[in-house]
């Protein structure tokens, strides 16, 4: 079974975070920089919550706030579910269902180590879905 490891050896581990003091426009011109729709938010290097493009939906746009005026820790998601690299593909699939995330960081020795998405999670399941049927076809065929 796949690992969270082996899902950021193939990635990366580029991580890109956020201060919590810094604006939503910050964030959100960081994230469209990088393309990614998350930022996890740290201080004095620890986790202190994540920013989406969902909480930015939520908490700024339909509220009519202004993401020139709001800080990101105003908005910023706490309590942020954190994974481990041993941990499983399933794992981690069966977090992100439950808590209907789609961003999942990393602590490795609980430093922030990477992030994975539900788009990390589901190209791994398809690419081994995949294997699994070319190999199914070569027994059947073969």
């Amino acid at each position: 079974m796949t690992t969270v490891s082996q899902i950021l050896q193939a990635k990366g581990s580029n991580v890109w975070i956020i201060a919590p003091e810094a604006t939503v426009y910050d964030a959100l011109a960081l994230m469209a920089e990088h393309d990614v729709g998350a930022l996890v938010v740290e201080k004095d290097n620890a986790v202190v919550g994540i920013f989406s493009e969902r909480d930015y939906a939520r908490k700024v746009i339909l509220q009519g706030k202004s993401s020139r005026d709001t800080l990101v820790r105003d908005i910023m998601s706490l309590n942020v579910i954190c994974v481990r690299p041993h941990q499983t593909l399933d794992q981690c699939m069966a977090v992100m269902t439950d808590k209907r995330i789609r961003h999942l960081p990393v602590l490795d020795q609980n430093r922030l180590a990477g992030v994975i998405s539900i788009g990390d999670v589901v190209k791994v399941i398809i690419t081994e879905q995949s294997i699994m049927i070319d190999h199914l076809k070569d027994y059947i065929y073969g």
